[in-house]
């Protein structure tokens, strides 16, 4: 069901800073900063060969990243993004072997233009689990 690795996800405090870091110290190339006020993010893109780095900075005192950093202050991973073909599809298989959808269960459009859904990192091993649509 679960595609390519599509990226994994770090919260920081300062994205400028951490922009920085993966730009000057790993040559990395970084993307411009893009606000989601839907999701509460700040997100930068870093593009490796094989996936990508998506930096996420809170974006209000409401923002899931906020909370994250709440109990993180360092940061750390916030989640891995699985591509899958048919996200609808694959929500109904995980529904029907227990895994629980957050929120409405309706997909949201995420950072990339395309529908998303997230999992209980309960139901992960303590991973936090996005899929978005290929």
């Amino acid at each position: 069901m679960i595609g390519r690795l599509n990226h994994v996800a770090i919260a920081v405090r300062d994205i400028g800073a951490a922009s920085d870091v993966y730009r000057g110290t790993l040559g990395a190339e970084v993307s411009a900063p893009e606000q989601l006020p839907e999701h509460g993010v700040t997100v930068v893109f870093i593009s490796l060969p094989n996936t990508k780095i998506e930096l996420l900075e809170p974006l209000g005192a409401d923002s899931p990243i906020a909370k994250f950093l709440e109990k993180n202050p360092d940061g750390g991973i916030h989640h891995i993004c699985y591509e899958v073909d048919d996200l609808g599809a694959a929500r109904d298989r995980l529904i029907k072997t227990g895994a629980r959808v957050l929120g409405s269960g309706e997909p949201k459009i995420g950072a990339h233009g395309k529908p998303v859904l997230f999992l209980h990192p309960k139901d992960f091993f303590g991973t936090l689990v996005e899929l978005e649509q290929a």
